[in-house]
């Protein structure tokens, strides 16, 4: 299913920008200058490789609010983006501000956390009268709570890891032998054969003292009978990342292994009950950190519990000690707690799940059960 093939149709990115315009209002801003690309494609549909856009924040009718990209994309600003008026210009934030200038806009926000030092300079003094204001997350704050079109394409971007994951091991793929490289490289081209993209992000395939290593990145380690393997993988499809861990034992697990496994599927269990609109996210943390620490191994957790997803493998919010904020129905997030031993062998198990009243939505499907794959 490419991104042509979008599940629940065309999204409303109008509704998107409206949505928008009530953020800017209540920063007190005439516009915005958007320069992030993620953030171009979540309010327009636009993804091409260069493009700015100017959203007014008070004309509804949308006549001020205009994409701007170079020559390569005219065809493809036309078919994506219908709706709105399109510049053509390579220099493409530095036209949208003369633009603004034109229409004498006044005060400009722009994304601070993504326009440089040296653009800002360039566009001071560029335009008599407009002020150029900072401003940050506007976009990425929406992004977060995910609408029904977003919640289907996450859906099939984590059936496409579950499928291509159930598929690998009931070809065999995962056994001793076979190096980390090899089952990184199939469980890949899986995820391509069940309908996705591209790969979220690079294959995580981590065997036995490898399994420690929280993103060990694939080599020509040979897999052994004992090994945990460690599996962090995902699909993307139209534009929306999957993020799943199983973490397997070839062979018939030890004590030790058995003891570590179970705790950190209690803990994972204990981060997703928490999932609830209007909790915290370092409440959400706390929930599963305990248990680890509980059990004495909190320094072997080093990492934060979870992050959300869409758009970006990893995007606001942050499910971590130091995490902001609280829930928000329809919040995308993963919960994925790991416990490693250095030298030896570790284990992470984690899902995607949306947060919803009544009990958030598991879109990650495989088995969480300790999984010996002989």
């Amino acid at each position: 299913m490419s991104a042509d093939h979008d599940p629940g149709g065309r999204p409303d990115y109008a509704a998107r920008r409206a949505n928008l315009r009530n953020l800017l209002v209540e920063n007190r801003v005439d516009a915005l200058l958007v320069t992030d690309l993620i953030n171009i494609r979540y309010l327009t549909g636009f993804t091409g490789s260069n493009a700015a856009l100017l959203v007014d924040s008070w004309d509804s009718s949308e006549d001020r609010t205009v994409i701007c990209t170079d020559g390569r994309y005219i065809t493809q600003v036309g078919e994506q983006v219908p709706d709105l008026r399109a510049e053509i210009n390579r220099a493409s934030a530095r036209r949208v501000v003369q633009i603004a200038g034109e229409w004498q806009t006044g005060r400009v926000g722009f994304e601070s956390h993504v326009l440089t030092v040296e653009q800002h300079r360039g566009f001071e003094g560029l335009v008599t009268g407009l002020e150029l204001v900072a401003v940050s997350g506007l976009v990425e704050q929406l992004r977060m709570v995910k609408d029904a079109h977003e919640v289907a394409l996450l859906t099939a971007a984590c059936a496409a890891a579950d499928t291509a994951l159930a598929t690998l091991l009931e070809r065999g793929g995962l056994r001793p032998g076979r190096t980390e490289r090899q089952v990184a490289r199939e469980l890949e081209w899986l995820m391509f054969e069940h309908g996705a993209d591209a790969i979220a992000f690079e294959t995580i395939v981590a065997a036995g003292a490898n399994s420690a290593v929280p993103h060990h990145r694939p080599t020509e380690a040979v897999l052994a009978t004992g090994d945990f393997v460690k599996l962090d993988f995902g699909a993307m499809l139209g534009g929306y990342h999957s993020d799943m861990t199983r973490t397997y034992v070839l062979g018939q697990p030890s004590d030790w292994q058995r003891e570590i496994y179970d705790l950190v599927s209690a803990a994972q269990q204990a981060g997703r009950e928490a999932l609830a609109p209007g909790v915290s996210t370092r409440a959400v943390d706390a929930a599963a950190r305990s248990v680890i620490e509980a059990a004495g191994y909190g320094e072997l957790f080093v990492h934060g519990l979870g992050h959300g997803v869409g758009l970006q493998i990893h995007e606001a919010p942050g499910i971590a000690k130091t995490g902001t904020g609280t829930l928000l129905d329809g919040v995308a997030v993963t919960v994925e707690p790991g416990v490693y031993f250095p030298g030896r062998g570790g284990v992470r198990i984690e899902d995607t799940l949306v947060v919803r009243q009544g009990g958030p939505e598991l879109l990650t499907r495989t088995s969480k059960d300790l999984t010996v794959v002989e």
